[in-house]
């Protein structure tokens, strides 16, 4: 692997018992039977967690703005995981707003860029443009949602799809479609320690994504340069 780990907290534990010839090599292992993760994350040296496919049901509670909102949380294997998060970005209408998310330099946090009504045609040909990026780099995260509908699809750092908003009954009949199936003890790589990676060269790449979806004015910023 040509990228390196990003700079993370999730780095801090079993990875930095290791040496580098064995965090290498846990680097290079992308295949856990079937299932073959991106170049985006790494799970812990222990395997804490082994990546599978799959979905469950969750929610996503904002106290101080009361909402509760259902959630399907997803992971799928990488020869299949693009072109699902393009069918479930498709189901959300012909016109959205993007979110693209950047932790590259960061201490901490990230940084989201923020695009408002983008035709879904126009969006699905620049994301194929920037599908190798957008798979493998550990520091970038997009989100495509209709506001009118209340429902988004993130596709976050770690490479799983999220989708928040009722009704999920199509969410779910997109993901069944890909053979990617409810699993109830389904435990995602989120949920232990893990490591990123990215480089250099992805960040250009994200820069020139941010560009093509004029994104180039339009920053809010979430944590503390590096």
């Amino acid at each position: 692997m040509n990228d390196s780990p990003a700079s993370s907290a999730d780095a801090l534990t079993t990875f930095g018992s290791v040496s580098e010839a064995e965090l290498e090599a846990h680097l290079r292992i992308a295949n856990y039977g079937a299932f073959e993760l991106t170049d985006a994350v790494r799970p812990s040296i222990d395997l804490q967690v082994i990546p599978r496919q799959g979905f469950r049901y969750d929610r996503y509670e904002d106290t101080e703005n009361d909402l509760n909102v259902p959630v399907i949380m997803a992971a799928a294997s990488k020869p299949r995981l693009f072109d699902l998060f393009i069918d479930m970005i498709d189901s959300l209408g012909p016109v959205v707003d993007v979110v693209l998310e950047t932790s590259h330099h960061f201490s901490r946090g990230h940084r989201d860029y923020y695009r408002e009504h983008i035709d879904m045609p126009v969006l699905k040909s620049i994301l194929f443009d920037f599908e190798e990026m957008l798979l493998n780099d550990g520091c970038t995260g997009i989100a495509v949602l209709n506001p009118r509908r209340q429902q988004e699809i993130q596709f976050d750092e770690h490479k799983l799809i999220i989708a928040y908003g009722s009704p999920l009954e199509t969410f779910e009949r997109i993901l069944i479609s890909h053979d990617v199936y409810f699993d109830k003890g389904i435990r995602f790589i989120t949920e232990a320690e893990h490591v990123h990676t990215s480089s250099e060269a992805r960040y250009q790449e994200f820069e020139r994504l941010r560009t093509r979806l004029g994104m180039e004015s339009e920053a809010k910023d979430d944590a503390e340069m590096v």
